[in-house]
């Protein structure tokens, strides 16, 4: 359903009340909809490995690392000289960013399934538990919920690094708008799985963080509610959300559902929904 479609008491009636503690138990129901007591969320919670939280550790620390020296070489390099494409260069990143964020959510959203070998359960399974208990990424620790996010970004900003060191200072001067570019898409490419998880926090957010919501400079929360209308097939940009209403006003995903199903007979979120009617 196109979200410009959605009435006001769609969005309620069929997503769940992350605001309520209980979720959609608040709302009179013995049996949940949705929420950590599903049948589906449980099992998915429990194929979280070992080695999975370990690739999230030395991803996080080589993500920390390499994003520290890189701002501090940019700094480093800076000059007022061309500031408008150093602007520019980092709005577009920013932007890139929300969109790439669309592109991977919706592919692991629609597409694949938990028993691909390696990637089902360490990329897609966070996907399939966070449909049916959308609050367990509130309860994710800083590793967890930033780990492969900061996978992602660890190439492009140690390419990053070594530019730095290996080019003449009149090169990285020519390139240093792209490099502004490319060190913003790196941050909030790295920062998506936090926000995302900030649109999901009703309770104790720092007031700078309700702030750029607000402003909808990052990922607001009753505009994140549209995505998780079942059967979550819209607004899949989840780093600032600023491209979900274009993209959904000239149908984005639903033609590029239909192309993919054309081409490969594949159903859209046939594995989503196998996992949202599991009941025990």
């Amino acid at each position: 359903m196109a979200a410009a479609l959605l009435g006001q008491l769609d969005i309620p009636h069929r997503s769940m009340a992350e605001e309520e503690q209980r979720g959609a138990a608040a709302r009179g129901r013995t049996v949940p909809r949705w929420g950590p007591q599903h049948a589906g969320a449980r099992q998915l919670a429990q194929l979280y490995s070992p080695g999975k939280r370990l690739q999230e550790w030395v991803s996080v620390i080589l993500c920390i690392i390499l994003v520290t020296v890189d701002f501090l070489l940019l700094l480093i390099h800076f000059s007022a000289n061309h500031l408008y494409k150093i602007i520019a260069g980092i709005v577009a990143g920013i932007i890139t960013a929300d969109f790439a964020s669309g592109m991977v959510h919706w592919g692991a959203d629609t597409w694949g399934s938990v028993d691909i070998p390696v990637i089902g359960k360490a990329f897609i399974r966070p996907f399939r538990e966070h449909h049916i208990d959308p609050t367990a990424i509130t309860r994710h620790d800083f590793i967890e919920t930033n780990g492969d996010n900061c996978l992602i970004t660890i190439i492009p900003l140690a390419f990053m690094f070594y530019k730095f060191l290996s080019q003449t200072p009149e090169y990285i001067q020519e390139t240093y708008a792209w490099e502004c570019f490319m060190f913003a898409l790196a941050i909030f490419v790295t920062m998506t799985n936090q926000i995302h998880k900030w649109s999901h926090s009703y309770f104790g957010l720092p007031l700078w963080v309700t702030v750029l919501q607000d402003l909808h400079i990052i990922l607001p929360r009753n505009h994140h509610r549209i995505h998780h209308v079942a059967p979550h097939e819209t607004y899949f940009c989840i780093t600032t959300g600023w491209l979900n209403y274009p993209l959904d006003r000239i149908g984005f995903w639903r033609k590029m559902e239909n192309i993919i199903e054309a081409l490969t007979g594949q159903k859209p979120r046939t594995d989503d929904l196998q996992w949202a009617w599991k009941m025990q």
